[in-house]
């Protein structure tokens, strides 16, 4: 699978962003989709994913309430809406593609280069 993220950029506190995530190369609705980002201490942590279909999702608590994640299988895009952005938020998303069902970046088989959001104060 290969993915592609967009949507990053600079916003001011409170603000928003939408992040996407573009999937080719295999069966898009066969993964779980997930969002990350880097975190002092670790090579990456967990934001954000999404069951094969759409139906379920997880967050991390620091972002619960503020951002969603959403699917397009018939676009093959995985959506991460960012509100009430926070300038702890800046950081470089990337999403990913796993098999399995888990916040466990190692268990994630397929990478996108990431996209940077900044959030100013």
């Amino acid at each position: 699978v290969q993915l592609v993220a967009s949507g990053g950029g600079l916003v001011q506190a409170g603000g928003a962003l939408r992040l996407s995530c573009a999937a080719s190369g295999r069966t898009f609705s066969n993964y779980i989709m997930g969002w990350f980002r880097p975190a002092p201490g670790k090579e990456r942590e967990f934001v954000a994913r999404i069951s094969w279909r759409g139906v379920t999702t997880y967050y991390a608590d620091f972002v619960k309430g503020r951002f969603t994640i959403s699917r397009d299988n018939a676009k093959n895009t995985v959506y991460l809406q960012m509100n009430s952005l926070k300038p702890e938020d800046t950081a470089v998303y990337s999403c990913a593609a796993s098999v399995v069902s888990t916040p466990a970046p190692g268990s994630y088989d397929y990478w996108g280069q990431g996209t940077q959001v900044t959030v100013s104060s």
